[in-house]
């Protein structure tokens, strides 16, 4: 007989602590306040600091637990006293969601230096060291954990007139990234898996929208995503029941990505 329960398969993060990164709005908002509701304590992150304490005082008002601390994902010494924040508040973080991102919107040759050094920091090099300094911690303390790295459909899939060929070359090395650290972390109980989100609403969509105008009659379902759809892929990747599944890049796209 299984020693598993039928079926193998918890919402429930009691005990757990999450660090979120880009809380103070669209994916990220959303992603805080489904670990808070299933249990977790959660460090609620970003640059805008208003935004994170009106999001600490929604979930306060439903019961959960967090902090909210300042970061800035281009300022590595930024992310290490904020890692340090949140478990000297909370405790070990045992799961990590990258998800702070911003977008290019600018054709590569008209690139600034700051531009390109501000969208590689934040949706790369930020993560990386966020990734890494989580992991040093639950290898330390001998503790399981899980990493969700949040990519994007553009790193499969980009057009001539996205004017996003530099974010999508951060997303795919976000998925890069995903399967290079599962591997070298397998020998430990870390797993690390990857979203790649399709057009969900967002502020960053939003923004998009206003630029380039509805996308939407473009895709087989002629609708976006709302972020809400998302919570159950989420919720997978850090319970119990994918235990197995690391290294893992699971798009999210409606069918957009298959046109």
């Amino acid at each position: 007989m299984s020693a598993f329960p039928l079926p193998h398969f918890s919402t429930d993060l009691s005990g757990q602590v999450a660090f979120v990164t880009g809380t103070t709005s669209g994916l990220g908002k959303r992603f805080a306040k489904v670990l808070a509701a299933c249990g977790a304590k959660v460090a609620l992150t970003g640059r805008r600091v208003q935004k994170l304490h009106e999001l600490a005082d929604e979930i306060r008002d439903e019961g959960g637990i967090c902090t909210p601390i300042a970061i800035d994902m281009t300022d590595r010494a930024s992310i290490r006293a904020a890692l340090s924040q949140a478990e000297q508040e909370l405790g070990i973080v045992t799961l990590l969601i990258n998800n702070a991102g911003i977008p290019d919107a600018q054709r590569a040759v008209r690139m600034t230096d700051e531009l390109i050094d501000a969208v590689f920091d934040t949706n790369l090099v930020g993560p990386w060291i966020l990734s890494c300094e989580v992991a040093k911690r639950l290898i330390e303390h001998k503790l399981a954990g899980r990493i969700v790295n949040i990519a994007s459909m553009a790193a499969f899939n980009t057009t001539a007139q996205s004017a996003a060929s530099l974010y999508a070359t951060t997303k795919c090395g976000v998925a890069r990234m995903t399967e290079a650290h599962a591997v070298e972390w397998s020998r430990f109980p870390i797993n690390v898996n990857c979203i790649a989100p399709g057009a969900f609403s967002s502020e960053m969509m939003d923004g998009m929208l206003e630029r380039i105008g509805d996308i939407s009659i473009g895709f087989p379902r002629k609708r976006i995503c709302d972020p809400a759809q998302m919570d159950s892929t989420l919720l997978y990747l850090v319970s119990p029941a994918s235990e197995c599944v690391t290294g893992t890049v699971i798009k999210i796209d409606d069918g957009q990505g298959s046109r």
